[in-house]
């Protein structure tokens, strides 16, 4: 019996590498919408990220009878009423750079000070089962806004998110280490024991 295959429904490579890592130790083969050769234009219209995944998941999992993972994550900013939250991707228009949207909000920042910079990151994943259940849960990790970019590494709003206790970005934090506390890993660890108490 071979890997079983469980389509992921992004286009983001930098996620699809998080989810490879964290379910590597799975009979599971990972795939992207692209690799399974899916193309659907789905619309985010939920009001909380765990109904947009959910959204994404049952999409796909209706066009491939298959089991499908989504997710749906951002950027939540206290100083900015929790903003960009659900709208993160599409923040400032969904083409624009992430280097114009971080500076946009170090900006709109300007005079927050200390506690007042508090952020989260959040990630809720969704699994859509063929035969029509749908389970979620979610992740977070606590920081503050950053006052400049830092790091190379991740992705989206990562050099601008700063966790004191690590004294650094979650761009600066090396690949391995990113998983063992970020709000992605955190959810993959959570729906992965799920997977596995369904014998997956």
């Amino acid at each position: 019996m071979g890997r079983r295959r469980i389509i992921f429904a992004t286009g983001n490579e930098g996620k699809m590498r998080e989810v490879r890592m964290i379910l590597a130790d799975m009979e599971l083969d990972p795939v992207s919408m692209k690799e399974a050769g899916i193309e659907a234009d789905i619309v985010e219209d939920g009001a909380t990220f765990e109904e947009n995944a959910a959204i994404k998941a049952r999409t796909i999992m209706e066009l491939t009878g298959e089991i499908v993972l989504a997710d749906d994550s951002g950027l939540e900013v206290d100083y900015l009423n929790g903003e960009p939250g659900v709208y993160s991707a599409r923040y400032m228009g969904e083409n624009t750079p992430y280097t114009i949207k971080n500076n946009h909000i170090i900006e709109l920042l300007r005079d927050a000070k200390g506690e007042e910079r508090s952020a989260r990151f959040v990630s809720a994943i969704a699994c859509a089962f063929p035969d029509g259940e749908v389970i979620t849960v979610r992740g977070t990790i606590e920081g503050v806004i950053g006052y400049e970019e830092k790091g190379e590494n991740g992705f989206g709003y990562d050099p601008i998110f700063y966790v004191p206790e690590l004294g650094m970005t979650t761009a600066q934090l090396p690949p391995e280490r990113k998983n063992e506390i970020s709000h992605r890993g955190k959810a993959l660890r959570l729906m992965k024991e799920c997977l596995k108490e369904r014998g997956i």
